[in-house]
């Protein structure tokens, strides 16, 4: 009888592991054309600022990997990234919908025969290089690659070439602890922005911002005329 219920139980597992996979959601990129409405109002336009929590530009999210835009919007659906506009707009998305919009933006802008972005970053200044390399077991570079573009995971962003204000601000806010409308938690990210000060920050964000990436802004040309 035992061994009848053991078999049992590994059967069950197996076939809740099958099922699991087989619902597994795979993004597609036509379907998301067609649910960017609410986000081209911001992140299709070049320049655009926010003014929550500060006055920054919104981040460049075209060619950003669609493992990490999953990753982000359902962290602001879910309230791990605190942000009262963005958690409105990602509570309406279904993780169909989630998955649709990452495969679309992770595609935007880029084209067939594009030179990739230098494998190497520029060689930063002595101040940032030291900052950089501040926990040799947990430097910067090891999660998002020593060019900023080639991250080791895909849950991990793009962050070279992308506006050092929202980098800033963006870096701060794993900082912030116990606010109900700011912050954003991740215990590795959070460990790690607590070692620097805004001013150390500050100098980060300028450097990975002047470094080429993937990473742009795509006026839809439905409704914004491409300069």
């Amino acid at each position: 009888m035992k061994k009848l219920l053991t078999t049992i139980f590994a059967f069950t597992v197996a076939c809740v592991t099958v099922s699991a996979q087989a619902q597994k959601i795979t993004g597609n990129a036509e379907a998301g054309a067609k649910k960017v409405a609410m986000c081209m109002g911001c992140h299709g336009i070049i320049g655009y600022q926010a003014s929550f929590p500060e006055i920054h530009k919104v981040p460049m999210i075209a060619g950003q990997s669609a493992s990490y835009l999953v990753s982000a919007l359902t962290q602001y659906k879910g309230g791990e990234r605190k942000h009262p506009t963005m958690h409105a707009i990602a509570d309406t998305l279904s993780e169909q919908d989630i998955a649709d919009l990452a495969a679309y933006y992770s595609q935007l802008g880029l084209k067939e025969g594009d030179a990739p972005p230098p494998a190497t970053a520029a060689a930063p200044s002595s101040r940032v290089a030291d900052l950089i390399a501040r926990d040799k077991d947990n430097s910067c570079t090891k999660c998002h690659g020593a060019n900023f573009n080639t991250p080791n995971d895909g849950s991990v962003p793009k962050l070279a070439g992308q506006h050092a204000d929202y980098l800033y601000v963006a870096l701060k806010s794993y900082k912030v602890q116990n606010r109900m409308q700011i912050g954003r938690a991740h215990p590795v990210m959070g460990s790690q922005a607590k070692k620097f000060t805004n001013s150390e920050i500050k100098e980060l964000t300028s450097y990975i911002s002047a470094l080429p990436g993937d990473l742009k802004t795509v006026p839809e040309s439905r409704f914004h005329e491409a300069k």
